[in-house]
């Protein structure tokens, strides 16, 4: 279990992470979703305590990463497939986790064959490696030591589809066997297909969390309002099961005419009305949409123009 609490980061001024807290469930899959710069790495680097926080605490198997005595054996950690030593064979990378952790000598084969890393690849330098190929190293380093949890930063990265697939099924079959798995990927399409529990932030704030199937259940609708809390009061008095998320978004499983009918009768304006029943892409462009690069700059560009 990989729980995270109150956990905030400022560097500076500049505020990161904003009090996210959150868990990542054993035999589950969590998928850690936000746009560029919403502050997941840094999450998980303070995760595995390659960052400190400025406020909050996290924890693996109830203990914190520092006070794991052998953390590869706890958990496994891939932030950057990238971060391996060019010099050294794919083997040699895995020798030397294997020794450090303290596991038999077989598993280094073991790791190999379940990433496929065959024939001479595991004894060119890494440095001649693709980024595949990278990738497929860095998950059997993270999984060598036969750990309960898996920490994974963009790990399709580079993949082919086959690949893909390939990644898919190893990371499912981890959380089948009880290990818990927290996972970033822009590879929206292939969090909705693997994860179980869904957690989203934006500008470093939690913007929705919960299991997949409550947030996709495929009815319902999102919108923002200029004056939001008699908007959600109304609605609620409706009997609908409405929730306010962030900056004025409202996720409730009324439809959205009724949603426009309620508003209409509370005397509340309306800045966006979205059904939610269109995937993960869509809330995610939803739910981040104030936080979006692109975003900002378009509406500079209209600003301008204006």
């Amino acid at each position: 279990m990989i729980t995270i609490e109150n956990l905030t980061k400022k560097y500076g001024h500049n505020l990161v992470v904003d009090d996210v807290s959150f868990v990542a469930e054993p035999g589950r899959v969590t998928g850690f979703l936000g746009p560029n710069g919403a502050g997941k790495s840094t999450t998980m680097r303070m995760v595995v305590g390659l960052t400190k926080p400025t406020s909050g605490t996290t924890t693996v198997a109830g203990r914190s990463f520092r006070d794991l005595p052998n953390p590869g054996r706890e958990v496994g950690v891939m932030l950057d497939a990238s971060a391996q030593h060019a010099g050294r064979t794919g083997r040699e990378i895995l020798t030397i986790a294997q020794r450090t952790m303290g596991v038999p000598a077989g598993r280094v084969e073991e790791m190999l064959e379940l990433v496929s890393l065959t024939g001479d690849e595991p004894d060119r330098r890494v440095g001649n490696y693709s980024l595949g190929m990278r990738q497929r190293l860095g998950i059997a380093a993270a999984l060598i030591g036969n750990p309960g949890a898996l920490i994974l930063d963009e790990p399709a990265n580079g993949l082919d589809p086959a690949g893909i697939r390939w990644m898919r099924d190893l990371l499912r079959d981890f959380a089948d066997r009880g290990g818990a798995v927290l996972l970033s990927s822009h590879l929206l399409r292939e969090v909705e297909v693997i994860a179980d529990d869904i957690v989203m932030i934006g500008a470093g704030r939690t913007v929705c969390q919960g299991s997949k199937a409550d947030l996709l259940r495929g009815v319902g609708s999102v919108v923002r309002a200029e004056d939001p809390r008699v908007l959600l009061g109304a609605l609620q008095a409706t009997g609908a099961d409405t929730t306010l998320l962030h900056d004025g978004v409202i996720s409730t499983d009324a439809d959205p005419a009724d949603v426009g009918r309620v508003a209409l009768r509370a005397g509340v304006v309306v800045t966006d009305l979205r059904p939610t029943d269109s995937g993960l892409e869509d809330m995610f462009l939803q739910l981040t949409a104030d936080t979006q690069r692109d975003n900002k700059r378009h509406t500079k560009s209209e600003r301008r123009a204006a």
